[in-house]
């Protein structure tokens, strides 16, 4: 059901995005290894830079899904209705 108001209001799905986020850690972290055994320190110091972004999304990510319903609905939970008082 389409309420007009999905870009404030949309949902993510947290464990699709915690699944790419472990696969995307575990790139990084080969990235990381393998540039720095090739003696290319700023590839992996760039490796290792998107390897803690990534980290600290998934903490996010894993935080939000902790926090239960309000954050990852099942699908008994309606959408969320949109604001009455719509300012322009």
């Amino acid at each position: 059901m389409r309420t007009g108001s999905e870009p404030r209001t949309a949902r993510s799905a947290l464990r699709a995005r915690f699944w790419l986020c472990l696969w995307g850690v575990m790139w990084a972290i080969f990235g990381t290894a393998a540039f720095a055994l090739a003696g290319r320190p700023g590839w992996a110091a760039a490796c290792g830079a998107l390897w803690l972004v990534i980290t600290i999304d998934m903490a996010m990510v894993l935080r939000h899904i902790r926090q239960g319903p309000h954050y990852q609905p099942g699908r008994d939970i309606p959408p969320y209705r949109p604001p009455e008082n719509r300012h322009p």
